[in-house]
C-alpha cells in the first residue's frame, strides 16, 4: 500500500496532534511540581565585579534579612551584558559556601595534619621568614660599583583575583623590599 505526499502530511498532522493533546496532561501535573523561584522578592542591587579591571556589572539579590541569595550577571550592565568570566561567576561561593575555609591551615615540617591557626601567628611567621631571607640576601652595589638595592632571593606572582588597587599596593611593596623579580598572571 502506497502512501500519497497529501496521505503522508495528514498522518504527520494527526499525529502531533494527539501527542499534543496527550501532552497537554503531563504538562500540568509537571507544573504543579516545579519550585518558586530563590530570587523571587528580592531586593536587587547593582555592583561591579572586582576581579579585574574591566569592570562587568552584577546583580546582587539579597533577601528580607539582608543576606545575600544570588549573585549574577547585570544584564543592563553595557560592559558585559549579563554575561560574566568563571571568575566571576563564582562570586556567589565566597559568600555562601559552608565549605570555604575561614582560618589559615598550617601543617609543619613532617606534619601529618593541618591545624587552624591565627592569622596573627601566620603573618608574623611570613614576616619574618622575609625580613630574614631579605637582610641575607640583599645587595648594595653591582660589580661595577653602582648602587642597586635589591634582592634576588624572593619574587613575587600577582594573581588575576586582584584588582588595579591590590596589585598597585603588591607592587609598591615588594619594590620597597628591593624585588626585581616581579610577574602577574594576566601576562603569562
Amino acid at each position: 500500500m502506497g502512501f500519497s505526499r497529501r496521505q503522508f502530511l495528514k498522518l504527520c498532522g494527526a499525529t502531533t496532534a494527539l501527542l499534543a493533546v496527550g501532552e497537554l496532561s503531563f504538562l500540568q501535573q509537571a507544573q504543579a511540581v516545579v519550585p518558586t523561584l530563590r530570587i523571587l522578592g528580592a531586593t536587587i542591587t547593582p555592583g561591579i565585579c572586582a576581579y579585574c579591571s574591566v569592570g562587568c556589572g552584577i546583580s546582587v539579590y539579597t533577601d528580607a534579612t539582608g543576606s545575600i541569595i544570588d549573585i549574577e550577571g547585570d544584564p543592563d550592565h553595557p560592559i558585559n551584558r549579563g554575561s560574566l568570566c568563571s571568575k566571576g561567576s563564582s562570586l556567589f561561593q565566597f559568600v555562601g559556601n559552608t565549605r570555604r575555609l575561614t582560618s589559615p591551615m598550617y601543617r609543619g615540617r613532617n606534619g601529618t595534619g593541618w591545624i587552624a591557626t591565627p592569622w596573627e601567628t601566620i603573618m608574623n611567621d611570613i614576616a619574618a621568614k622575609v625580613y630574614e631571607t631579605r637582610n641575607s640576601t640583599f645587595v648594595t652595589t653591582d660589580g661595577a660599583g653602582i648602587t642597586v638595592n635589591r634582592t634576588d632571593a624572593i619574587a613575587c606572582l600577582g594573581g588575576a583575583a586582584l584588582d588595579n588597587e591590590e596589585c598597585y599596593l603588591l607592587s609598591k611593596g615588594m619594590r620597597a623590599l628591593g624585588i626585581n623579580y616581579l610577574e602577574h598572571q594576566a601576562r603569562l
